[in-house]
């Protein structure tokens, strides 16, 4: 599907999102949505798929912190500790929600990649990896720790990529002197450092 026709079927969403996000987080929004179609056509898997939740991914995000927890409630999500320490890492499985209520989608793979797009989770999909990759990389991120490297690395060992990305994770959490590490970021890190050979060299 061409940029054109993305548009034309999803220009909707865009023109919403573009209502209820700050004008940062919608261009981030988009920039996550193209970066997504760019690894998924590196890959060879659904560029549509990926192009929808990369511009969906960051629905819930225009809401405050403390709206999270009721809205979880609302929508009957169960809380972790970490969650309730630190309510935004709920956004992503919220936006999952929203991005079936409210945007009309009902695709499971799409929801998915939305819902774990943040702390990412053992075995993930092909197309949970390439949202969860692009939601860090996309072209409009300042620079972050390790950004060129995954830049570079996203394109050519994802598993690699996503490793790398949940280490940053838990050393940014453990720097940041949480007292409780997000559980499915650590078993990200867990998963895929097993997977790539490369936890025993971190």
């Amino acid at each position: 599907m061409r940029e054109d026709e993305l548009f034309e079927k999803y220009g909707w969403m865009a023109e919403r999102l573009k209502g209820v996000l700050s004008p940062v987080r919608y261009r981030h929004s988009l920039g996550v949505a193209f970066t997504s179609a760019s690894l998924a056509m590196r890959y060879r898997t659904d560029v549509e798929k990926a192009f929808l939740a990369g511009l969906l991914h960051d629905a819930a995000k225009y809401m405050p912190n403390g709206e999270y927890l009721e809205k979880a409630a609302e929508f009957g999500l169960t809380v972790s500790d970490s969650e309730r320490l630190s309510p935004g890492l709920l956004h992503p499985r919220i936006g999952a929600v929203l991005a079936e209520k409210e945007y009309g989608v009902t695709d499971p793979d799409v929801l998915a990649a939305i819902a774990s797009h943040t702390t990412g989770r053992a075995g993930m999909s092909l197309l949970e990896e390439i949202v969860c990759i692009a939601d860090y990389i996309e072209p409009l991120r300042p620079s972050l720790p390790l950004i060129d490297e995954l830049r570079e690395l996203a394109f050519t060992d994802i598993d690699k990529a996503v490793f790398l990305y949940a280490k940053r994770q838990i050393e940014f959490l453990k720097s940041s002197g949480r007292p409780v590490i997000d559980e499915r970021t650590a078993e990200t890190y867990q998963y895929y450092g097993k997977k790539t050979g490369l936890l025993e060299e971190s």
